[in-house]
């Protein structure tokens, strides 16, 4: 059988690198329960992901270090870690199993349409105006698929609740999820222009102090989310003094084209009313690094089509324009990572 895929010699690491320019179909599992376990650093958690016995991942490692001829593991009784050489097939055997998955999910999706119903979560604002017109076109699109969406500002577990996927922000703390980037946000902080008459713009955060502040609160742990600003290239958070706490993003716009204080709330919320002068931005000078967010679902293997018509929709040029212009998708105000 000819060789699935050639990688170039490296002089560093000649063993490795001649087993991936021979690789053949069956070498796959071997390198599949080697990349699980290196990742998760665990035969087990490998186990549990591969849906096989870890004594059967071990197995495959130890075929894997026979025919390389290497030692990929120091392994103790409490865990595995990787060897100079077992990191060195792990980056390149990682970026070989993405472009097979890549293939593999193209060819799936050429074969199967989108059935069942797709079950996802995201933030109030983001979902009415984002995701909600994009699973509708779905849904018209494909006879065959359902719509379960929840729109809400909590915290989603993407497992427990049984969803296909859910809108995160920031680092996804689970390893064990996988996390598409889709776009990033851009906090801002804004106030009325009859709020301005009455006090004089604040010159940096440190000046939050004498202002009327209106916080968010997070309706999952009903904690007041700091303030996040960039202050000589360093991050810096600041938890306003609250005369005014709201649990919905939109509100806050609300109360801030009332009048009643400053916000800080993501660049697409406060957009449309920025536009027609209802908000001025403020401590434009401080704001904090755009923050990513991405579509979070459990595996890379066996993704329904359901979930794959949706990642193509959502990194769309034409999808990933924001509710009020062209640009980037909503961060969940909650924070939630």
């Amino acid at each position: 059988m000819a060789p699935l895929y050639r990688a170039r010699k490296s002089k560093d690491n000649p063993n490795t690198d001649d087993f991936l320019s021979l690789m053949k179909v069956s070498s796959i599992p071997l390198l599949v329960a080697f990349a699980q376990a290196a990742k998760h650093g665990s035969f087990a958690r490998a186990a549990r992901e591969l849906g096989l016995s870890p004594s059967a991942v071990a197995k495959s490692v130890v075929r894997l270090e026979q025919h390389l001829r290497l030692r990929l593991f120091q392994r103790t009784t409490r865990r595995v870690t990787l060897t100079q050489e077992g990191a060195a097939l792990y980056e390149r055997s990682r970026r070989v199993l993405e472009e097979l998955s890549a293939l593999e999910l193209s060819a799936a999706g050429a074969t199967q349409s989108p059935t069942g119903v797709l079950r996802v979560d995201a933030p109030l604002f983001y979902g009415r105006q984002v995701l909600v017109p994009a699973a509708a076109a779905l849904a018209q699109r494909y006879a065959g698929l359902g719509l379960d969406l929840r729109l809400s500002d909590r915290f989603a577990d993407v497992i427990g609740e049984g969803l296909d996927a859910v809108l995160r922000v920031g680092q996804i703390a689970d390893s064990g999820l996988v996390a598409l980037p889709i776009g990033e946000q851009q906090l801002r902080v804004y106030g009325a222009p009859a709020y301005f008459k009455r006090r004089r713009a604040p010159g940096a955060p440190a000046d939050l102090d004498g202002h009327a502040c209106v916080v968010f609160r997070n309706p999952t742990s009903g904690r007041e989310r700091p303030w996040d600003f960039r202050v000589q290239g360093r991050r810096m958070t600041v938890q306003p003094k609250a005369r005014y706490v709201i649990d919905d993003g939109e509100g806050l716009v609300s109360a801030a084209v009332a009048g009643l204080g400053l916000i800080q709330v993501p660049d697409y919320m406060g957009e449309a009313a920025l536009r027609a002068r209802h908000l001025k931005e403020t401590l434009a000078d401080f704001r904090p690094e755009p923050v990513p967010i991405s579509l979070v679902y459990p595996s890379r293997r066996q993704v329904p089509a359901r979930v794959r018509a949706l990642i193509d929709a959502l990194t769309s040029g034409a999808s990933q324009r924001s509710p009020a212009s062209a640009s980037t998708p909503a961060r969940r105000l909650s924070g939630r990572a």
